[in-house]
């Protein structure tokens, strides 16, 4: 389990954004970023703004290492097209990361812990790999067992977020499945991303 479960909205503070637009974030409260050193300001250069752009785009998608974030930017590179939208699509294909969209869990981190405690079925089957790429065939489910944790039903009743059109979710059956891979402009931010700059971070 990754340490930045421990350390999330330190993220928000450091980045200077309100990553994932939760109303509890310390943004909300302190503009400045984390620390004795917080509160200066200089000017970024090139580096530092390609780098922001990465740590937002990785960050947000809450427990990724370094490591598979960049396998990702190079499978994101040998697929045809855009290659920032590659990777953002490759980044939504993950498991967690549409149960999160489904509105099955309320944050990035507890998709992914649900996954990892074998909540979720995929095509019937319990899967508990969160970065596992999902088809648009693939039919996903919540154990029968798991639809009335107050996890689920918090999540679903939530008014935080909506359910994005290339989702679709039916919270009566607690199933869903992936319409289609997302365009950037299609994906519920609550930041600007920019993969564009986190293409040309690691093509330096």
């Amino acid at each position: 389990m990754s340490k930045r479960l421990n350390s999330k909205h330190k993220i928000d503070r450091r980045l200077g954004v309100n990553l994932w637009g939760r109303p509890k974030s310390p943004i909300n409260r302190r503009e400045y970023g984390p620390g004795q050193h917080g509160q200066r300001r200089k000017k970024p250069t090139d580096y530092g703004i390609q780098l922001m752009a990465k740590q937002k785009l990785k960050g947000y998608y809450g427990n990724i290492g370094e490591k598979q974030f960049r396998r990702y930017y190079e499978d994101a590179t040998r697929r045809k097209g855009d290659t920032g939208e590659n990777l953002v699509q490759l980044l939504e294909r993950r498991l967690d990361m549409v149960i999160y969209r489904m509105k099955f869990v309320p944050t990035v981190f507890a998709a992914r812990q649900f996954v990892n405690h074998g909540h979720i079925l995929v095509n019937g089957k319990r899967l508990n790999v969160p970065s596992y790429p999902v088809k648009d065939t693939d039919v996903i489910s919540i154990k029968q067992k798991s639809r009335e944790l107050p996890l689920v039903l918090e999540a679903v009743n939530s008014g935080e977020r909506d359910v994005p059109d290339y989702v679709e979710a039916d919270h009566s059956q607690m199933t869903g499945r992936l319409v289609r891979p997302p365009m950037l402009a299609d994906v519920p931010y609550p930041v600007q991303m920019e993969p564009n700059l986190v293409i040309e971070f690691y093509s330096r």
